[in-house]
């Protein structure tokens, strides 16, 4: 399920750093008095009741602003309001209502999003002072009166934003589509493969990277199979995203990974895996996504008898914690076996969703633990009692044990190659969790 994406906007140095520093918890954004210091947008989750959202800390917007890095914070926030479900409007209490105020208003009330209008900086409790009623001016409807600094008036704004929020049971597609999401590296051939799949030029296909500013949706039906292709902008190092709208496309694509079911990860055969390919799977695999990697553009790599074997043997080297992942060679300017990819796609969809009765995965537990004792530390052994699946998609089992301390992760390891030796898994992580019964 995609997380509400909350954008806050507004002209330099109201305290926009200041509140995202606040919701998040951590001290992310450089909080100065300078105006322009966040000219990069930075974005990070926050929950409240129990609901998780993705918050977006913007640079000022100076709508007069002739200075090249004004404007470009300018195109930030633009396409930070593009992409949010609700926008929180920030004004500086202190100094009352400016003309570029205005301008940020008249901005927001053409996005048709629902906009918070926060009046910050209103530091004493009690009665707000009265420029706050300036502020209904702008047309923005009920003013929140808040302190980042000093947290007051936090939890009234944040049920605001709430209630805006989209309905959980609404963000749901139907539960025979898979959603799978496409991401990789810019010009790793992810557009192209997506419209190999369709059958039609859906999507906008370029040798130039970056071509895919957002991600874009696709429903597809093959092989009795339903799926929703989200074909995300590239995925660059941060060192190199130089044009701000990028900045943005990345965010689409980690949006993108979160919302999907089925991760399918590119790499270009010439580059093999780079850094940033790790970076991309790590996120997939931390996010708990069943994956598979595909290998595109071999027909441009010179083969000999076990060429592909032994690329295989070095992607899952370099990928080493997503060894569960299938390894597909495709080309997609050829058609070379692009055919399996949504058959693979099913396939570890499939795997993810098994569940194992209690009394099948405690068999496997007893003889797993007959073969390889628990280990011990100092006269006390790992004892575990018994283990029940307590989800799928990542398939989750919680084990009951005796000492926390006692468990060693190589044997995590263990457990995890018997379960997949039994039952398979294959393009899915699997998550334990670990519960004390008693300590002896």
């Amino acid at each position: 399920m995609a997380k509400p994406i909350v954008a806050i906007v507004g002209r330099p140095n109201v305290g926009k750093s200041t509140f995202f520093n606040y919701v998040c918890g951590k001290r992310i954004s450089i909080v100065e008095d300078t105006p322009g210091v966040t000219r990069d947008r930075i974005y990070a989750e926050a929950e409240w009741r129990n609901r998780t959202f993705t918050l977006i800390d913007t640079g000022g917007i100076e709508p007069y602003a002739e200075d090249k890095i004004m404007q470009q914070m300018l195109r930030q926030a633009e396409v930070a309001i593009e992409l949010a479900d609700v926008i929180v409007f920030m004004v500086d209490a202190k100094e009352g209502v400016t003309a570029s105020d205005k301008e940020v208003a008249s901005m927001l009330r053409k996005s048709n999003k629902p906009v918070v209008l926060v009046a910050n900086k209103v530091d004493n409790i009690g009665d707000p002072p009265p420029e706050v009623y300036e502020f209904y001016n702008l047309a923005m409807g009920d003013v929140e009166v808040v302190s980042s600094i000093h947290g007051l008036g936090m939890g009234d704004l944040l049920d605001r934003i709430f209630s805006y929020f989209p309905d959980e049971k609404q963000e749901e597609t139907e539960e025979d589509v898979i959603k799978v999401a496409v991401i990789g590296k810019p010009n790793s051939g992810k557009s192209s493969l997506v419209n190999r799949i369709i059958g039609e030029e859906r999507v906008i296909v370029s040798d130039i990277p970056g071509t895919t500013r957002d991600a874009i949706d696709t429903y597809v039906e093959q092989d009795g199979g339903k799926f929703v292709l989200i074909d995300t902008a590239g995925i660059r190092r941060k060192s190199r995203i130089t044009e701000n709208i990028e900045r943005y496309s990345v965010l689409r694509s980690w949006t993108a990974i979160e919302r999907s079911d089925v991760c399918i990860i590119m790499i270009d055969a010439q580059d093999g895996v780079t850094e940033q390919d790790t970076k991309i799977a790590g996120y997939a695999h931390e996010q708990g996504k069943a994956s598979l990697i595909v290998i595109n553009k071999w027909d441009l790599i010179e083969k000999e008898t076990g060429t592909m074997e032994e690329y295989r043997r070095k992607v899952v080297e370099k990928l080493g914690f997503m060894q569960y992942a299938p390894v597909l060679f495709i080309s997609v300017k050829t058609g070379q076996r692009v055919h399996r990819v949504l058959e693979l796609v099913k396939f570890v969809y499939g795997q993810a969703s098994l569940r194992i009765s209690t009394g099948m995965l405690n068999d496997l537990l007893n003889e797993a633990t007959a073969m390889v004792q628990p280990p011990s530390d100092k006269g006390r052994r790992l004892k575990l009692y018994y283990a029940v699946q307590s989800a799928v998609r990542p398939p989750k089992f919680i084990i009951f044990i005796n000492d926390k301390e006692l468990f060693h992760y190589s044997y995590e390891r263990y457990l995890e190659n018997q379960l997949r030796k039994s039952y398979g898994f294959e393009g899915t992580p699997i998550r334990f969790i670990y519960r004390e019964r008693d300590r002896e």
